[in-house]
């Protein structure tokens, strides 16, 4: 009797339902929605291959610094320190340029490196001066070792330029201070800049930094002290040679001369004037003076030269004739001259009535026709 019990209870559970025909067409339309993709349902695999990428602000480094207020796990210790670290360091890099800046603007902007002579005038070649504005002045060096010549009194008796023979020394290598370097260094990264760009064939001929030690041994041969500032641009670019037939790079017409240069145009310059019959009483008034410093040359017997003595830059002309307002203005150093070349290839000013122009990648100087 059991058994019989057992056997009824499992043809009872196979039995199916029998379904009502209004229930089973609602079946059928459920089964039918949503619709099946005409190219089938994807996998869990096809899921995972085109899974969009996630955003790089879900990143856990971006959610830790932009998480907006979420919370978020604390930092540990160590972390925390080498993040106050490179703070600190990032915070006191930034306070030491703006510092340095300040510093050199404060040192080169007291004065204007450029004057306008008496004699000249020109109307400006933009809408401000673009040879005045803002132009800074080298600071000066000590002159203990290097005081203004006596003058020649009428009483007494004309001699030859002494400075051409100077007393033999040994060199040395003195020390530039580090603010000057900087400020000469940024002026010729500014040309440079401007020369790679527009003059491309100039740039070229810009020779490689000097030595320090041939720089002390040309101030020994000629018993003159270059200046600071045209010493630190000697140690930047050596001069300027002709590349590929491109006329060197050089201020106002004329092309830089190498320290070699320096040296040899400086003793020929002394050899012609010791043989001119007497010095005249004031050194600048003549044509040439062993004290100056040539460091141009225009290829026609004229020269660029700083007085050692006063360092600022004047011209000699072949024909007799000495002046210190080269262009029609004062350049009161040769870092003067520096700026000044940079604002006006940059604002396409000029530096008196000089004014450079580029032809066929190549620098070149204008004199400007007074207006």
């Amino acid at each position: 009797m059991t058994v019989a019990v057992i056997v009824r209870s499992r043809r009872r559970s196979t039995r199916r339902p029998v379904a009502q025909p209004g229930a089973a067409a609602s079946e059928a339309s459920v089964a039918r929605w949503p619709p099946v993709p005409i190219l089938g349902t994807p996998t869990a695999e096809d899921l995972e291959r085109y899974a969009a990428e996630p955003s790089i602000f879900e990143r856990p480094a971006i959610q830790m610094v932009f998480g907006g207020g979420q919370k978020r796990e604390p930092l540990d210790e160590a972390t925390r320190r080498r993040l106050t670290r490179w703070g600190a360091a990032g915070l006191a890099l930034c306070l030491l340029a703006v510092g340095s800046q300040a510093l050199e603007s404060a040192t080169f902007s007291k004065d204007s490196g450029l004057e306008t002579s008496g004699e000249i005038s020109y109307e400006p070649c933009i809408a401000a001066p673009c040879w005045a504005a803002e132009l800074e002045q080298a600071p000066a060096t000590d002159d203990a070792d290097y005081p203004e010549p006596t003058q020649v009194g009428e009483t007494q008796e004309p001699s030859l330029d002494a400075d051409c023979r100077p007393e033999s020394r040994n060199p040395r290598v003195r020390k530039l201070d580090a603010t000057m370097t900087r400020a000469v260094n940024r002026q010729w990264q500014r040309i440079e800049a401007w020369l790679k760009v527009h003059a491309p064939k100039s740039y070229r001929t810009l020779s490689k930094p000097g030595k320090a030690e041939s720089i002390a041994a040309a101030e020994a041969e000629t018993g003159l002290r270059f200046p600071d500032d045209l010493w630190a641009s000697l140690l930047r670019h050596d001069g300027a040679a002709v590349a590929d037939d491109t006329w060197a790079f050089g201020f106002l017409g004329n092309w830089n001369l190498s320290l070699q240069e320096i040296r040899d145009t400086w003793r020929g310059l002394c050899e012609i004037d010791g043989e001119d019959e007497e010095e005249m009483a004031d050194p600048r008034s003549d044509w040439w003076d062993g004290r100056m410093l040539p460091f141009g040359a225009d290829g026609m017997g004229d020269h660029l030269v700083i007085d050692s003595v006063k360092r600022d830059v004047g011209e000699t002309d072949h024909e007799g004739s000495m002046s210190f307002t080269p262009g029609g203005v004062r350049i009161r150093s040769y870092y003067a001259l520096l700026k000044a070349t940079a604002d006006a290839l940059e604002n396409g000013g000029s530096i008196g009535y000089w004014k450079p122009r580029t032809v066929a990648d190549e620098l070149d100087w204008d004199v400007r026709e007074r207006d």
